[in-house]
């Protein structure tokens, strides 16, 4: 295991005994920009240095990976984990966006093992953001009427979609890469060991805080049932030999390969929680946030990243 799991595990117990640990909300948020900052200006310096015309179109593919994720949730979490419509659009939007943490953890656990994944893992993190909360929303409004709530017009839309591109991961982490990408290496080595060797500490103290959050999470995730809960786990599965396999469609490495299976694997817990509460009031945000963060999140740090490098090594990626 490695060492920075240790510290999420350390906030889950914390939590589970009573403890008053607490992190500062300003530290909490000063991890989370630094994060975000880091991954995207390490990954636009590597792409200043091998930039691919091939990207663009693994870039559309990419999007078109998580929008798909969105809409083949959707009817699954209706028909097998019994949701409304309007609640199977939010969740679903969760599981087509990605968690930035995971992607996180995942690399930190490839560089752990000796390997590096390639830049556009970064890119393809950011690009994958958005299109499946839009999916969610485009679910929402083609269910909406008398029955379902409020009805989504076009400033839900428009909304939904202005919340998603002006929050910080999206911000961040583009435009880390387009500083890093236009900079390059050498113009930003002043500043490079602070992005770089407190990178693992960092993330170590973020991970405290989440075990925290996680922990805090369950009685929301045992009013929710374990249908919800043997989905948090089921789908990132499926969604991540789907990602390696397009990881090797793309002729990606092992590690390359493993870490978009672990962005399909992973579900927004930030982006798409705030998206969604614009554009479909009427659901129940708590289901979105229980399942991404508390069953979706803990199982991919604690099981899943290991078992997707393990698979896409045995592929050959």
């Amino acid at each position: 295991m490695d060492p920075v799991v240790a510290f999420f595990i350390l906030g889950i117990l914390a939590r589970a005994i009573r403890s008053d640990l607490r992190m500062p909300e300003a530290l909490y948020e000063t991890l989370t920009i630094y994060l975000l900052l880091a991954i995207g200006l390490k990954g636009g310096m590597a792409l200043a240095a091998d930039w691919q015309t091939k990207l663009l179109w693994q870039a559309l593919a990419v999007m078109a990976f998580g929008a798909a994720l969105a809409a083949v949730a959707y009817p699954l979490l209706q028909r097998l984990v019994r949701l409304g419509a309007a609640d199977a659009a939010s969740v679903a939007a969760h599981y087509g966006s990605v968690s930035v943490v995971t992607f996180a953890v995942g690399l930190n656990a490839l560089r752990s093992q000796g390997v590096e994944p390639e830049p556009e893992l970064t890119l393809f993190l950011a690009l994958m953001e958005v299109p499946g909360i839009l999916v969610g929303v485009l679910l929402a409004k083609r269910i909406s009427g008398p029955d379902s709530g409020a009805p989504l017009g076009h400033s839900s839309w428009s909304g939904a979609l202005v919340e998603a591109l002006r929050g910080k991961s999206v911000v961040l982490l583009l435009g880390g890469l387009a500083i890093g990408a236009l900079f390059g290496k050498q113009a930003l080595a002043p500043i490079a060991p602070m992005f770089e060797h407190l990178f693992k500490g960092a993330l170590a103290l973020f991970l405290l805080e989440l075990g925290l959050i996680v922990a805090g999470k369950w009685p929301d995730i045992k009013n929710a049932g374990w249908r919800l809960a043997a989905f948090g786990v089921a789908f990132p599965v499926a969604a991540a030999m789907a990602g390696i396999g397009l990881g090797n469609a793309f002729g990606l490495s092992a590690a390359g390969a493993a870490l978009l299976g672990t962005l399909g694997a992973s579900a927004s817990y930030i982006a798409a929680p705030a998206a969604m509460r614009v554009a479909v009031p009427q659901a129940n945000p708590a289901l979105g946030i229980a399942a991404a963060l508390g069953i979706t999140f803990a199982f991919n740090v604690a099981v899943g990243i290991p078992l997707y490098w393990r698979i896409a090594t045995a592929l050959g990626g």
